[in-house]
């Protein structure tokens, strides 16, 4: 039988994303060598920190104003551009799609921007090791959607990732969530209040002032899709 912890001490947790996609060019495979390590949060992963102590968030970005969380960054430009638009911020960022994440480190490097890091892996890891109601701010953009019904509990929206989350928010913080998909707005209105958010009164139709457009959402648009932008407040 098998345990329901691996043997480094996590606990079994299954992942139904991608990891890999294309065969990575030589440039984006140097960058991850080269520029991955540096932008790590601190110690996330189970082999490094098995006690799993929360993240030295003020050692690791000294004189940050606030702790934002961006939860499955896609390509990257949103975390980039919100880190350009708001320096004072420490933005941290989780991704386990390898392509991705390279993606990223070519913008980062393009932008010159330093407030933010880097968790190449399972965002319920790095909700491990956060401090509780650390973070100010959460950001779920353009997540999978998971359109067959047998699929829904894979998504986002559901409670074991929502009571993670609501454990690192502090008291009143905003957690924006943007998605083409009706069905994930479904989802949401239902989910994310009854983990412990209220929605906050913005139009679903328009985007939030500093909102930067992502490749997802220009792609919905071009195939015909509305995007849907729903704000809550932590409780």
């Amino acid at each position: 039988m098998r345990s329901d912890r691996h043997k480094s001490g996590a606990p079994w947790r299954n992942f139904h994303g991608r990891v890999h996609g294309k065969t990575l060019r030589p440039r984006q495979r140097e960058m991850l060598d080269e520029d991955l390590a540096p932008l790590s949060p601190g110690p996330v992963g189970w082999e490094e920190n098995p006690d799993r102590r929360p993240l030295d968030l003020a050692a690791r970005f000294p004189g940050a104003r606030e702790i934002w969380v961006e939860i499955g960054f896609g390509g990257g430009e949103h975390l980039v551009a919100m880190a350009a638009r708001h320096p004072q911020v420490a933005i941290l960022g989780a991704e386990p799609f390898v392509n991705g994440v390279a993606m990223l480190l070519r913008q980062i490097r393009e932008a010159g921007v330093q407030n933010l890091a880097i968790h190449p892996g399972d965002v319920r890891d790095l909700f491990d090791v956060l401090p509780e109601g650390s973070a100010a701010k959460a950001f779920l953009n353009y997540p999978d959607p998971w359109p067959k019904q047998r699929h829904h509990k894979r998504r986002f929206v559901t409670p074991g990732y929502l009571s993670a989350l609501h454990r690192v928010l502090a008291p009143g913080a905003e957690f924006r969530v943007a998605t083409d998909i009706p069905d994930y707005v479904r989802q949401t209105l239902k989910e994310v209040p009854a983990a412990g958010f209220v929605r906050e009164d913005h139009p679903t139709d328009r985007a939030w002032n500093d909102w930067p457009s992502t490749r997802y959402e220009q792609k919905a648009l071009r195939e015909g899709r509305a995007p849907h932008y729903l704000t809550f407040r932590r409780v």
